[in-house]
């Protein structure tokens, strides 16, 4: 051989292996690093539906609801609160005894878009099936090419639900899904609809379910819209989960993303972070374990659907900023002001006198939905038990805000939270009492649902003029977060 066949020949070589690990990288960005670290595919599995199907749990958030705090990747047990009792997610590795290795693509899909086990029982709607319903075949077939396949199977048996007697039983659900789960059908765009808000819509009505945790919930538990056809209340706000607020997604300009650019919506979802606003809470999960590893294109097409979805009344008008707090804390004449004391010594550093933050570090008070919300409970919340801004891909750091309850008393919590409300043109009601911390400091009590009966109106109560629903306006499922608590993502 000569040294030019033997220079060629090498170079074939490195330009293989340069595309073998170009196309490991694609997988594992696709898959997430953790996600990817699974047995070799099985020798009739196409490799290139296994990496599809690990992208679209992505799309889905599978791992986050099914693994539990410390826990082994999607083999469930991560605890679930519902109005009703606590629910456990299940184990969903390719284990034949605990997990299920021993669906068929027909019980598979039965599970993921009708909601209906192996066994034939009905699955409680903590598990978003109605929204699932819309996602095509083809998806489906990915998803479960990845699960059996991509997955290490895991042996941990499941938990058994903690739900009281008559409401543990399951056949009930069988009607609850007729009555309120839209039939399974694939995702079909209406006619003339942008290919990129269609895929947009596709996203976060379907394999996203967004509307989960962003839409209320009627009396029934159910979503009380799945798309935009379903009007105002279509990703109108949520209840507290895990004393966490889902914001409005609509284009409020106060309560909502009215305010918000397309490529605002865009860098939050990749990074988490915009020069207004931070993820915390359940979303923070949300953009660890999933967003961050969306493609910009879908990324832009869910941005570019949420700008486009119908206008919605504005009710609480339009912000206008007020600088009298601004003021009064740059001159430290703070004395007979509840609240600007403590913000003024310890908020201040990182939220400024303005209000304003710091960009894409310390998220701003005024004019923040999560602030100026109706319910002050995740505003009191993150003050109380502090919160964490995850690192990502894009954003490779982590801030964290301190827990207060250490530090101030109830009283000092509650003053501080009304301060905030009510300043920098923020129009908020400024009631939260020492009690509303007392109870969501030590027992998790959302300050909406310390109400006593038949004091609810429309808006915050089941029935208009009977028992406030336990999660505030709208049921909804809250799980626990892993952020701050679990560094698995």
């Amino acid at each position: 051989m000569t040294s030019f066949e033997q220079k060629r020949r090498g170079g074939e070589t490195m330009i293989k292996g340069l595309k073998a690990a170009i196309g490991a990288a694609v997988v594992g960005l696709l898959a997430g690093t953790s996600l990817g670290a699974a047995p070799g595919l099985a020798q009739d599995a196409d490799g290139d539906l296994v990496a599809k199907g690990a992208y679209i749990a992505r799309l889905g958030d599978c791992v986050a609801c099914h693994t539990a705090l410390h826990g082994k990747v999607y083999a469930g047990g991560l605890e679930i609160k519902t109005p009703i009792g606590k629910i456990y997610s299940t184990n969903i590795t390719p284990d034949p005894t605990h997990g299920i290795g021993g669906y068929t693509l027909k019980e598979f899909d039965d599970a993921v878009r009708r909601g209906v086990r192996k066994d034939g029982s009905p699955l409680y709607p903590a598990m978003p099936y109605p929204s699932f319903a819309r996602m095509t075949d083809d998806d489906i077939k990915a998803l479960y090419a990845y699960f059996m396949h991509g997955v290490k199977p895991q042996v941990q048996a499941n938990r058994p639900t903690d739900i009281s007697w008559p409401l543990s039983m399951r056949w009930p659900l069988g009607f609850w899904a007729k009555m309120f789960a839209p039939a399974p059908k694939g995702f079909t765009p209406a006619p003339g609809t942008d290919p990129v808000v269609a895929r947009g819509e596709y996203i976060v009505t379907g394999p996203g379910h967004c509307g989960a945790c962003h839409t209320p919930r009627g009396l029934t538990m159910q979503e009380k819209a799945y798309d935009a056809a379903g009007g105002a209340d279509f990703l109108a706000g949520g209840a507290p989960i895990d004393n966490w607020i889902a914001p409005s997604l609509r284009n409020d300009p106060v309560l909502g993303i009215g305010r918000w650019s397309e490529e605002d919506l865009f860098q939050f979802l990749k990074s988490g972070r915009i020069d207004h606003s931070a993820v915390f809470g359940g979303m923070a999960d949300v953009v660890a374990w999933s967003t961050q590893y969306f493609t910009d294109d879908d990324l832009r097409a869910m941005a570019k659907y949420l700008k486009s979805l119908p206008p919605v009344p504005a009710a609480k008008g339009d912000y206008t900023y007020d600088d009298t707090a601004t003021k009064m804390l740059d001159s430290g004449n703070t004395a007979g002001k509840a609240g600007a004391d403590i913000y003024l010594q310890q908020c201040a550093i990182c939220h400024r006198n303005d209000g304003g933050g710091v960009a894409r570090m310390f998220p701003p008070v005024a004019g923040n939905p999560i602030v100026v919300s109706d319910d002050p409970t995740s505003v009191a919340h993150i003050v109380a038990a502090g919160g964490i801004l995850p690192l990502t891909n894009w954003a490779p750091s982590t801030v964290a805000m301190p827990g207060y309850q250490h530090i101030l008393n109830d009283q000092q919590i509650a003053d501080v939270v009304n301060f905030i409300r009510s300043s920098w043109g923020n129009k908020a009601s400024s009631n939260v009492s020492a009690s509303d911390i007392e109870k969501l400091r030590t027992s998790g009590t959302p300050i909406t649902s310390a109400q006593a009966w038949l004091s609810g109106s429309s808006t915050t109560s089941n029935w208009g003029f009977s028992i406030p629903q336990p999660y505030g306006s709208g049921w909804t499922f809250a799980p626990a977060t892993h952020t701050g608590v679990d560094a698995a993502q």
